[in-house]
């Protein structure tokens, strides 16, 4: 079974959509090939808020929040992941609501220029978070769910009071999601899938894209993404068993229906699996800090 992708969504950009009982959303200006139709801005609650995701740093989509929290307490600016389609404007819009900015933070960065989701530098929280915290408003509370794997600190946030996951790029229900070394690792993401699964979500909220409704859907849909994930491995394995140790070479056979532009992400993808595979003692690289452009093999007790 291929991943139930849910595509296609109806929106104005820097229009605010109430698109559940107790959570808005404004989308930014920033299609791409990374970011589908743009960043979805959660406002969760209604009198005091939480923002999750403020998005870019651009000046039309910051009037588009003010006036969305217009009459408004924003009590906690929350961030799923320093990626610059993300946190650059949780600064400014913290500073403008005159509260603090939440996120956990690791010290690894991404790799640049490949990807188009670079980290925003500037960004540190004002509060580090993690695991078995909470944030709490009238008829609403959050909580804090650590799920590295597309970054070392990727969060999402539990919305008890709609047994609903916001869950920023961990997992999107248009595509699935780049896992890019040094900050992204393979094997953390896999345990993240199913730390989220086994939670029994009714909904999950990306940061871009539509909702994945429904929790036997939801739980189908988790499924399939890991499923996806545990064939692009054996895929990888059968290349190397057939002799092939270049990263970019099996990209073009694996990724052949996936637009050439796309290729730097699979790549840095397929080395994240690889790295795993190391770690397993399943492969081995011919350099100490294997790169898209080190040669693998697989190792004698797994031939």
């Amino acid at each position: 079974m291929a991943i139930p992708y849910v595509r296609g969504i109806e929106f104005e950009y820097g229009e605010v959509q109430q698109v559940s009982p107790l959570i808005r959303r404004v989308i930014a200006n920033n299609p791409g090939p990374f970011t589908y139709v743009g960043t979805g801005v959660y406002i969760v609650g209604r009198g005091e808020v939480a923002v999750i995701d403020p998005g870019p740093m651009d000046e039309t989509h910051f009037e588009a929040l003010k006036a969305a929290l217009k009459g408004e307490t924003v009590t906690h600016v929350l961030v799923t992941h320093g990626h610059s389609d993300h946190s650059p404007l949780a600064m400014p819009l913290a500073e403008w609501a005159g509260c603090k900015t939440y996120a956990k933070n690791c010290g690894i960065l991404t790799a640049k220029g490949e990807l188009g989701s670079a980290d925003d530098l500037g960004f540190m929280p004002d509060v580090k978070i993690g695991d078995g915290d909470s944030f709490s408003g009238p008829g609403w509370t959050l909580d804090v769910i650590e799920t590295p794997g597309h970054t070392c600190n990727h969060l999402c946030f539990g919305l008890r009071e709609e047994n609903a996951c916001l869950s920023g790029d961990h997992i999107m229900g248009w595509s699935t999601t780049v896992v890019a070394p040094p900050d992204g690792d393979m094997a953390d993401y896999m345990d993240s899938l199913e730390k989220i699964r086994t939670k029994g979500f009714e909904t999950l909220w990306p940061t871009h894209g539509n909702p994945v409704r429904g929790k036997e859907f939801v739980n189908t849909f988790i499924t399939e993404y890991a499923s996806h994930r545990r064939a692009r491995e054996a895929a990888i394995l059968e290349h190397l068993r057939n002799g092939e140790t270049s990263i970019p070479a099996m990209v073009a056979v694996m990724y052949a229906d996936v637009e050439k532009r796309l290729h730097p992400a699979a790549s840095m993808s397929v080395l994240g699996h690889m790295l795993a595979l190391i770690k397993a003692g399943v492969v081995r690289a011919d350099d100490a800090a294997p790169t898209v452009r080190s040669r693998f093999e697989l190792t004698r007790t797994s031939a």
